[in-house]
């Protein structure tokens, strides 16, 4: 079976339907992309041109209800993801929306209560990084003992400098729920619970430090309003302990560790390469191990069923992409469901929410469903 697959905000010009999301699906047999969509009829053109794929479309609803496209993959501004979801779920058609899902949690369970019908997706694939994948297998079959704790530290390239491209700053608005929180916050707290166990309390602390940048096309200042520090201690269902500290804006050595110590053992994922400054869903990981026995640090070989890349999706930024692509293929043909969905994106959601609530009130706060 071949998933046809329409692409929204496959822009020509740059994006990350081109960097990651198209390379992926060339890559593998099971996938054929039959549409590209952008906000302009020249654009849409120029894309189909460039992909080589047939059909090119400025309505998302014509796109979404076109015969020849049975997934629709959503790679634009959070803000519009909610709009472009609907479209694809009222074409009655299989939808694959990057993260952040919504702006909102609110957002995001009213379209978990809408996609009962068609097969749902949000892009987590930081749980197909081999390392992760490889380390919740140990910590599920019980190597590293019972876990006791967390730390988390990534700090991360993105706003270093004092200018950004104009493309990317609507990030640095809050009401637009892709800022620092939203997105690395998002991806490494995921992470987190797909390894060990549910988040069941935090309490944070989120900052602004770099409270604005100049547009480098034009010159004009931005304000920022969206944190680019986020601190955190909690509790996993566990009773393990957990710490993070999530930030963009790192001048030096960028990069991403996560150590999840056991009662007979640890575990420590790192970055490493080209990908370190660009955080645990994007860059190449490590995985160290230690026991009891010498007390030792040492590399763990990970298994080639979770190194699986096709040829042609090698690079940094679509490895992950391509295995998340290659799983979602396997849960539509045969029926079964391994994938984040959409209410694994609401699970997220709702991490986030009581990030903020701590912060805004200076307490604990409990995850909703934890």
């Amino acid at each position: 079976m071949t998933i046809r697959v329409g692409i929204i905000g496959a822009s020509p010009d740059r994006g990350w339907a081109a960097r990651a999301h198209i390379p992926a699906l060339r890559a593998l047999d099971a996938f054929e992309i039959t549409a590209v969509g952008t906000s302009r009829t020249e654009s849409a053109q120029k894309a189909a041109r460039l992909f080589d794929v047939p059909h090119a479309f400025t309505d998302p609803g014509e796109l979404a209800a076109h015969p020849d496209v049975d997934l629709v993959v959503i790679t634009v501004k959070v803000p519009a993801h909610d709009t472009l979801v609907r479209a694809a779920l009222d074409a009655g058609k299989h939808v694959f929306s990057e993260w952040p899902l919504t702006r909102t949690t609110a957002e995001a369970e009213a379209l978990v209560a809408l996609s009962k019908n068609v097969r749902n997706f949000v892009g987590l694939q930081a749980r197909y990084a081999p390392a992760v994948a490889h380390a919740r297998e140990l910590i599920a079959n019980g190597d590293i003992g019972r876990v006791t704790s967390v730390n988390v530290y990534a700090a991360l390239t993105k706003g270093a400098g004092t200018s950004l491209p104009g493309w990317t700053t609507y990030t640095l608005d809050k009401d637009n729920g892709a800022g620092t929180l939203e997105v690395a916050g998002g991806h490494h707290l995921d992470a987190v619970e797909f390894m060990t166990s549910p988040i069941a309390e935090v309490s944070a602390r989120l900052s602004i430090q770099r409270p604005s940048y100049t547009v480098e096309e034009t010159g004009e200042q931005i304000t920022v309003t969206s944190p680019d520090q986020v601190a955190l201690t909690g509790a996993l269902s566990s009773g393990a302990v957990l710490s993070a500290h999530v930030h963009y804006a790192k001048t030096t050595d960028p990069q991403t560790r996560i150590e999840i110590s056991g009662t007979e053992g640890d575990l420590t994922i790192v970055s490493s390469g080209p990908g370190a400054a660009m955080g645990l869903q994007l860059g190449e990981l490590r995985l160290l191990g230690g026991g009891l026995a010498d007390g030792t640090r040492t590399e763990i070989a990970i298994p080639e069923r979770h190194l699986w890349v096709p040829e042609g999706a090698e690079a940094t930024e679509v490895a992950n992409v391509a295995r998340f692509y290659r799983h979602l293929g396997d849960d539509i043909e045969q029926g079964v469901h391994s994938v984040p969905d959409f209410e694994a994106g609401v699970r997220v959601h709702r991490v986030l929410d009581a990030v903020r609530e701590s912060a805004a009130t200076g307490t604990r706060r409990p995850v909703q469903g934890s």
